[in-house]
């Protein structure tokens, strides 16, 4: 009897790992191509060592619980759909696309029809690659660019062009913005074409250091994103002082945090330093509860983008 109890011990199967819990990346990137709107076209990297490269940091955070990784890069900024498509199936992560235009960094990025073209027909030509697809792949959020306010003319065009496209659409539209004056006016517009403000996240909400301004866009309804988290004990400090600033004023059910990472860039030596999608789970989530974490990571983008 001992010896059968014994065996019946020595060889029971070990409990298996729990599973991590699934999460979603709001703001990443695979490729960024900033040469210009003018300059940018086919030929200048080669897909396959791109995904040979990415392929195994997606991996990666899919053991870490990724689910759904949203890439943020514009069109006429390296937005590759084809590739995009490739690491989606050899993946296994969901991987989302974007429609729009980027015209932070002084318009460089904007192709000449942007500039001659009306709010309403720049909405148009994202409603129509929304509803037909981009080389296989249906845009599932639309991603714009402003510089730093008071914003130009411009920039107010393609902020209004965004509401309307999201209006027609039901999608999301995230913005690049360069401080929190930005924001105010982005809102502005979004309130004037009578799109509810849920429908807009502030993109680089951490690049601004006033917290009032991440108050007032919140409490009206818009989400505000702390995307920069990175592996530096300065980042990671700023970025759960905002989190926990969001926290203390009820606000975490409008917040989002991502990494901005990635960035294979054509033109430079072996695409440049690639910067690892990994950090916001080996030392970001380490500091927070696991009831923040979900909040952030897996029911704000939920709700933010569907």
């Amino acid at each position: 009897m001992v010896t059968i109890a014994r065996r019946e011990f020595l060889f029971a199967p070990l409990a298996l790992a729990a599973a991590p819990e699934p999460s979603i990346l709001v703001h990443e990137h695979v490729l960024v191509d900033f040469i210009g709107a003018d300059k940018i076209g086919p030929g200048r990297y080669d897909p396959d060592v791109v995904f040979r490269l990415v392929k195994p940091k997606l991996d990666e955070v899919a053991k870490l619980g990724c689910r759904r990784f949203q890439e943020c890069t514009p069109n006429f900024i390296g937005r590759d759909a084809k590739l995009l498509a490739r690491l989606q199936d050899a993946t296994g992560i969901e991987i989302w696309t974007n429609t729009g235009l980027y015209a932070a960094r002084n318009h460089v990025f904007l192709p000449s029809y942007a500039r001659m073209e009306s709010a309403a027909q720049l909405a148009k030509r994202w409603v129509e690659e929304h509803r037909k697809g981009v080389d296989g792949m249906k845009p599932r959020f639309i991603k714009i660019g402003v510089n730093r306010g008071p914003l130009a003319e411009l920039d107010k065009k393609i902020v209004r062009a965004a509401a309307l496209a999201s209006k027609e659409t039901g999608l999301t539209f995230a913005s690049h913005t360069g401080n929190g004056i930005a924001a105010t006016e982005q809102l502005e517009i979004v309130l004037s074409e009578k799109l509810a403000p849920a429908k807009f996240v502030w993109v680089h909400a951490d690049g601004e250091k006033d917290h009032s301004f991440h108050r007032q866009i919140a409490e009206a309804g818009a989400w505000v994103e702390f995307d920069h988290v990175g592996p530096s004990s300065e980042a990671l400090r700023w970025h759960l002082e905002c989190v926990q600033f969001m926290e203390k004023n009820k606000l975490l059910g409008r917040t989002l945090v991502s990494q901005d990472a990635g960035y294979y860039k054509p033109g430079e030596p072996n695409g440049g330093a690639f910067k690892d999608y990994s950090h916001i789970y080996t030392k970001f989530v380490p500091q927070l509860s696991a009831a923040t974490t979900k909040t952030l990571l897996w029911e704000n983008p939920r709700a933010a983008f569907g």
